[in-house]
């Protein structure tokens, strides 16, 4: 099943940022659409819930050097 959610990530500072959260996400098997904004603390992922949960995601984001509030 096709999910959509919209996380509110703080660090992000430029475009490279973005692009760095976009491809760890986009390498999550079940992510399927990624769009980051620095300006708006915001991440938008559709996902498969069936394949990866927003635990998952998040702990991604994390990882990167990121904060998911």
């Amino acid at each position: 099943m096709t999910e959509s959610s919209v996380l509110t990530v703080t660090g992000m500072k430029c475009g490279g940022c973005e692009s760095n959260v976009k491809g760890k996400l986009l390498a999550v098997e079940g992510v399927s659409s990624v769009t980051p904004s620095f300006q708006t603390n915001e991440v938008t992922v559709e996902f498969d819930g069936d394949k990866v949960n927003l635990d998952a995601i998040n702990s991604v984001i994390t990882q990167a050097g990121f904060t998911v509030e």
